[in-house]
C-alpha cells in the first residue's frame, strides 16, 4: 500500500478536512509509512484555504493502536516520519475534533490530547503502554497527560498502563461526549461543521490563543521525550517486551534485576 493509501483525506462543501488513519487490517497501527501520510494531510489541511476545521478518525472499528511493534525494530526508520506528524499536528491552528471509535492505544491515545474536541464511542479502551514496553511517554505526553487529566490521574495510568474505558476517559477529560459507536463519527462531523460556518481568521487567532501559552512546555516536554526514548528503545528491556509482545508470552523484566 503507498503511503499516501494510509491516511486518506475528504474536504466537504462545509470546510471541514477528514483524516482517516487507514490500516484497518492492523487495527490502524502506526509505521513509517502512516506516520508520513498523516503528516502530509495535516500539512494540506494547515496550508489549504478553504479548510475550516480538521477531524481526525480510524479506518474500521478503531481508531488506533498505536506503534506497530512488528515494524518497532528500527527506531531510526520511524523517528524523524513520527516526528514530523507531530510537528504538524502540534503546529496546525485550526480546530481538530477527533471521532474515536473502538481500540486508542499508545499514540491513539496520546494525540487525542491534542485535539480540540474529541467525540468517543461507548465501547473505547484507552491505554498508554510505555512503562509495560521499557520505555516513556511520546507526543509531550509527560506535559500533556497531566494537563488534561490532572497529575494523579496520569501517573497512574502512565505507571501502571492500564486500559480506561469511555466513561474514565469524559471523567479525565480527554473525551468532550460520548455516543453510541455508530454515531460517533456522525456526531463529531457535525460538530466540526459548525464550527465551519464561522470565520476561518476567527478560529485560527482563538486556536493560536488557546496554543500559545502551552508551545514551550509542549517543545520541552517533546524534547525531553526523544532524549529518554533514545536511551530505552532497544535496550533490553524493550526488546523484551517487544520480543514477548511478538511471541505472545508474557514479558520477564525481573531477569534485568540482578
Amino acid at each position: 500500500m503507498s503511503d499516501e493509501a494510509l491516511a486518506l483525506t475528504e474536504l466537504d462543501d462545509e470546510g471541514v478536512f477528514t483524516i482517516t488513519m487507514n490500516r484497518p487490517e492492523r487495527r490502524n497501527a502506526m509505521n513509517p509509512g502512516a506516520f508520513r501520510a498523516t503528516a502530509e494531510a495535516f500539512l494540506e489541511a494547515a496550508s489549504n484555504p478553504a479548510v475550516a476545521t480538521v477531524l481526525l478518525t480510524g479506518a474500521g472499528e478503531d481508531f488506533s493502536s498505536g506503534l506497530d511493534l512488528t515494524a518497532a525494530q528500527d527506531e531510526a526508520a520511524g523517528a524523524k516520519p513520527f516526528d514530523d506528524m507531530m510537528d504538524a499536528i502540534v503546529g496546525l491552528d485550526k480546530p481538530l475534533v477527533a471521532a474515536v471509535r473502538g481500540c486508542g492505544i499508545g499514540f491513539g491515545m496520546t494525540v487525542l490530547f491534542h485535539c480540540d474536541v474529541v467525540y468517543v464511542g461507548e465501547s473505547v479502551r484507552l491505554r498508554m503502554p510505555f512503562a509495560n514496553l521499557g520505555l516513556v511517554t511520546e507526543a509531550a505526553a509527560a506535559y500533556m497527560a497531566p494537563l488534561v487529566m490532572g497529575q494523579k490521574q496520569a501517573a497512574e495510568l502512565l505507571y501502571t498502563a492500564d486500559w480506561i474505558d469511555a466513561t474514565r476517559a469524559l471523567e479525565y477529560g480527554i473525551a468532550t461526549r460520548i455516543y453510541a459507536d455508530e454515531e460517533v463519527l456522525t456526531e463529531a462531523t457535525a460538530k466540526a461543521r459548525q464550527m465551519a460556518q464561522w470565520p476561518i481568521t476567527s478560529l485560527v487567532e482563538m486556536k493560536k490563543m488557546l496554543k500559545s501559552f502551552h508551545r514551550e512546555n509542549i517543545a520541552a516536554a517533546r524534547a525531553a521525550e526523544d532524549a529518554a526514548m533514545a536511551r530505552l528503545f532497544g535496550g533490553p528491556e524493550n526488546k523484551e517486551a517487544i520480543s514477548a509482545f511478538i511471541e505472545r508470552r508474557d514479558p520477564d523484566f525481573k531477569q534485568f534485576r540482578k
